[in-house]
């Protein structure tokens, strides 16, 4: 009995001190991976959004999304630096079927409107 509460203190004092390295960690890769930032890297955003470096601030990062969209973001948004491998295995597992429910053999029933149930009102 009386190792029991070592015990108990051990097994809960463990998992809490390899997540708080685990997430030290983490935050080390995203400070590095910021700080290494140049203009023309092919970068995501934590929102999933794609485009070039195209400047750089202190503070903030303004990346073209689109020929002659620039926006300007924080640095600290910067989730990843894309290589074209990355974004031509993403291309790749995004492919599906333009309409699922002629893919998957799903016959509405009649009367069923796939627009929801709003569409039919006035």
């Amino acid at each position: 009995m009386e190792l029991l509460l070592p015990l108990l203190v051990l097994l809960l004092l463990v998992p809490l001190f390899l997540s708080v390295r685990r997430q030290k960690k983490e935050v080390d890769r995203q400070r590095t991976l910021q700080d290494a930032l140049t203009i023309g890297d092919r970068v995501m955003t934590t929102s999933g959004m794609y485009g070039e470096v195209v400047a750089l601030g202190e503070t903030t990062v303004d990346i073209q999304i689109a020929p002659g969209v620039v926006t300007t973001w924080l640095r600290v948004v910067v989730r990843d630096i894309v290589t074209e491998e990355d974004a031509e295995s993403a291309a790749a597992g995004s492919a599906q079927p333009a309409d699922t429910t002629e893919a998957s053999g799903f016959d509405s029933p009649e009367g069923f409107d796939q627009r929801g149930p709003e569409s039919g009102r006035q």
